[in-house]
């Protein structure tokens, strides 16, 4: 089976030549079926390009388009396979167009190059992602705001150093992940501004004499505009990778810390809160146990995240201009990247809607030091007291705090984004202007 960069000189295949091939190939062909379909779309557009180049007549792009959206049906029906030895999706394809139309088949990859092939499918397929991944953080956004309004009054200790240190709501917890995932949401600007430029047309980095219109083509695919230079694209590959795993990486390590105090607040030692059955685990030696692995392993995945951002990192580290096989390697991690956040994302999701809040414990642990603070205000607002005085007198004498009930003390909270007034409707006034500009 010939690759499309085999001669007629090439010597035959031996026991070495294998060995290398599959070292070369890798995985790719494998990770090259999920990206077929961006392939295909993208040669659609390439084809009408070479027509109007006049490389192409109305019947032999007819042709070519057909055979194409065929291959995409029997990509959708799973019977489109790439193999070890066609080394990726561009031979694949290819090699069915050339069976399907002869020479015509030949024809797709005239003024082009696997290079702006793949990097126009990898951009094409980052594009889809973040945007199915912007659904599932916007509705994870929504279901925080409407467990945090849910519980409206519940009173919940607010901990610095892990330790007790003032009041807080379930309604400010839930509302601070909101809106720290709300800010995430809103810089995605960036990202999609970095994978919104078209690579395709620059060949191999460095362009083609034929007359290509790389800005229909950009429209085409619905890309903002091309990549002005054609080393351009080469350059950007893996820097902008980079920059995806990492704005991906920002949505985890919140979902982290969201579960490390779901684990927390629904231990023995605070029951604050209880997991349904349904995503806690049992023990295969303790049959008491009821363990939090779901929150445990979105919090563990946020680690996977980072090396995924590592191995693009030093993949792309000081290469020189121009394509390198090393970042073929830069394919994986961002597949893998959206993976993981789009699991993490539906399993938070998940177990914010298993969470029950046991009001009664949660405004029982609300003891009465996590009152001093406000024991120092009384003193300053109503016996003229500096704070600094009153701050000492009652670390001085703390027996001296009032004993306040949590749940009337809430309502004491005017000032927005505080235990009283989480400010959840504000937060979900932004979210509602996100998704007026598109943002999902």
């Amino acid at each position: 089976m010939s690759k499309l960069w085999v001669t007629g000189n090439q010597k035959k295949e031996d026991e070495i030549a294998k060995q290398v091939e599959a070292f070369t190939v890798g995985n790719d062909y494998e990770l090259d079926q999920v990206l077929a379909p961006y392939d295909i779309q993208a040669s659609v557009v390439h084809a009408k390009a070479l027509k109007r180049a006049g490389i192409l007549s109305n019947e032999e792009l007819e042709k070519l388009t057909g055979a194409l959206l065929d291959i995409k049906e029997l990509w959708k029906e799973g019977k489109f396979e790439i193999l070890l030895e066609h080394e990726d999706m561009h031979t694949a394809i290819e090699m069915h167009l050339t069976d399907k139309l002869g020479d015509l088949g030949k024809k797709i990859h005239t003024g082009r190059s696997r290079n702006d092939q793949v990097l126009t499918a990898v951009r094409l397929y980052e594009k889809q992602q973040l945007a199915e991944i912007t659904k599932e953080l916007h509705s994870l956004i929504e279901t925080l705001l409407e467990f945090g309004q849910k519980h409206e009054g519940v009173p919940l200790p607010g901990f610095t150093h892990t330790r007790k240190a003032m009041l807080s709501s379930v309604p400010l917890w839930a509302g601070g992940y909101a809106e720290l995932l709300l800010m995430q949401l809103e810089a995605k600007t960036g990202v999609t501004g970095l994978i919104g430029r078209s690579p395709l047309g620059t060949a191999a980095g460095y362009g083609t004499t034929l007359p290509i219109d790389r800005e229909k083509e950009a429209a085409d695919l619905s890309f903002e505009y091309p990549m002005i230079c054609s080393t351009t694209a080469q350059l950007s590959r893996g820097w902008v990778e980079t920059q995806l795993v990492q704005y991906l990486s920002g949505i985890t390590s919140v979902l982290g810390r969201l579960a490390s105090d779901i684990i927390t607040y629904s231990s023995e030692s605070h029951r604050f809160f209880t997991l349904d059955d349904v995503v806690c685990t049992g023990s295969s030696i303790m049959p008491q146990k009821r363990n939090p692995d779901v929150a445990e392993l979105i919090r563990g995945k946020h680690a996977e995240q980072i090396g995924l951002q590592a191995s693009l990192q030093s993949v792309a580290m000081n290469l020189g201009g121009g394509y390198h096989r090393d970042l073929q390697l830069t394919k994986e991690p961002v597949m893998k990247s959206f993976s993981i956040t789009s699991h993490t994302l539906k399993m938070a999701e998940l177990l914010i809607k298993s969470i029950t809040v046991n009001a009664d414990e949660a405004e029982n642990a609300c003891t009465r030091e996590m009152f001093a603070a406000e024991a120092a205000y009384q003193k300053v607002k109503h016996e003229g007291f500096s704070f600094r005085e009153a701050y000492k007198k009652i670390k001085e004498n703390p027996k001296t705090i009032p004993k306040y009930s949590a749940g009337e003390f809430l309502k004491s909270f005017t000032h927005l984004g505080s235990p009283g007034n989480a400010g959840l409707s504000v937060i979900k006034g932004r979210l509602k202007a996100l998704e007026a500009k598109n943002f999902s």
